[in-house]
């Protein structure tokens, strides 16, 4: 029997070790795909050479401000200049940002060929050839497509002019709505079904449903919030019941009807999570509040809830950790594809991460798949960052209880 036992342990642990070893094997393969798209040298030419819309023979990087104010006239129409000048007055515009607005307004530096990180390091010789015989006007530049540029500019049909602003804030008040509803009324029904509810059909019958939901596929979820959300309460998911007809879609296709679908998505989970956290509570410590004459309310406020709060922030930070890289969910309620403006409050028209990852990995254009690698690596920050928060509001609780 030991010698069975032994073989089964040999066998078990061998392949727990495979499986770690190709899961961070794949993990490697992953992150290398995304870091070779995201970085490389480029190829661009110019729409229009700077000598050519200014011949003074300083060269256009030391024009004056002056000088710079008439080729934006003289090269752009009338409109766009009324743009820009309602934007920030020409008056108040330092000489640098003119000279940036007429580099990308006039002279239009246009990328016409990528290359992934990879193939910079390792073929640049080839690049450089590249150059020379194929775009002999052209100029190489290492290009990182992660840049403060991308992270504040809006989006674009031209891969480097686009950026996420407009992603990002979307993704991050959805994140935002999701939690107001989820966290205290998942954390509520935890504390009901294990310190109030009575152990009988009824309710077993609810706590199979929970764990049931949190195995529904999110595009359930999807069709759930289009139906109640944007359908049924349309008046309220809109704005138009605030009066805010001038701003909403008129639909209910909004920042808001998309928050509450996932603050749904998520609420099985934290109530899941918060439930185990709550059972992990010692019965001693219950039992001692008690014999000191406290109420179940002060014994669940001053000791339950404190010593399980740790577990309950960890398991709700990971599910929100779900909820930012939802899509299907996202699609049916109707996120856009692209949205030119950031959204200004929850009954506007709006766009997440992933689905702007998923949009421009779908363009036919190559540097499209560079965007989307650096929006990626920006996703991947945040989920790291939401992680590393689980991690130390865990460890400060748990400093707190020794303390």
């Amino acid at each position: 029997m030991d010698i069975i036992r032994q073989r089964k342990n040999f066998i078990s642990k061998l392949v727990f070790q495979i499986a770690t070893i190709a899961g961070i094997f794949a993990l490697i393969i992953l992150l290398f795909s995304i870091f070779n798209e995201a970085f490389g040298y480029v190829i661009f030419e110019n729409e229009k050479s700077p000598a050519e819309i200014y011949d003074s023979g300083i060269g256009l990087e030391n024009a004056s401000k002056e000088d710079l104010v008439k080729i934006l006239e003289n090269n752009i129409s009338k409109g766009l200049m009324r743009r820009f000048n309602f934007d920030q007055s020409f008056e108040t515009r330092d000489r640098e940002n003119v000279l940036e607005l007429v580099i990308i307004e006039v002279v239009n530096p246009t990328i016409v060929k990528a290359w992934a990180l990879s193939t910079s390091i390792f073929q640049k010789k080839m690049i450089i050839e590249t150059l020379k015989n194929d775009y002999p006007e052209g100029n190489l530049e290492f290009r990182s497509w992660l840049s403060l540029d991308f992270l504040f500019s809006a989006q674009s049909s031209i891969p480097e002019k686009t950026g996420i602003i407009t992603a990002l804030t979307g993704s991050l008040m959805l994140l935002l709505i999701a939690i107001i509803l989820a966290f205290p009324l998942g954390v509520g029904t935890a504390l009901y079904l294990e310190e109030y509810a009575r152990p009988n059909k009824l309710n077993k019958l609810i706590q199979l449903n929970i764990y049931n939901l949190a195995g529904i596929p999110s595009i359930i979820y999807g069709m759930l919030g289009l139906a109640v959300f944007v359908r049924f309460l349309e008046p309220i998911t809109s704005g138009n019941l605030f009066n805010n007809a001038a701003n909403s879609t008129a639909n209910g296709r909004t920042i808001l009807s998309a928050g509450l679908t996932l603050g749904l998505l998520i609420l099985p989970i934290i109530i899941i999570n918060a439930q185990e956290a709550i059972r992990a509570v010692p019965k001693s410590l219950k039992f001692s509040s008690y014999g000191l004459g406290a109420t179940k309310w002060q014994t669940i406020w001053s000791h339950i809830l404190p010593y399980s709060m740790d577990r309950i922030l960890t398991g709700s930070i990971l599910a929100v950790s779900r909820a930012l890289g939802e899509t299907a969910p996202l699609i049916v309620v109707g996120a856009s594809t692209f949205v030119a403006q950031k959204p200004d409050s929850i009954f506007s028209k709006f766009t997440a991460l992933p689905i702007q990852i998923y949009q421009w990995t779908a363009r036919p254009q190559p540097e499209f798949r560079k965007v989307a690698a650096a929006a990626i690596i920006v996703l991947l920050i945040l989920l790291l960052t939401l992680n590393a928060g689980a991690v130390m509001l865990r460890n400060h609780h748990k400093n707190k209880k020794k303390g």
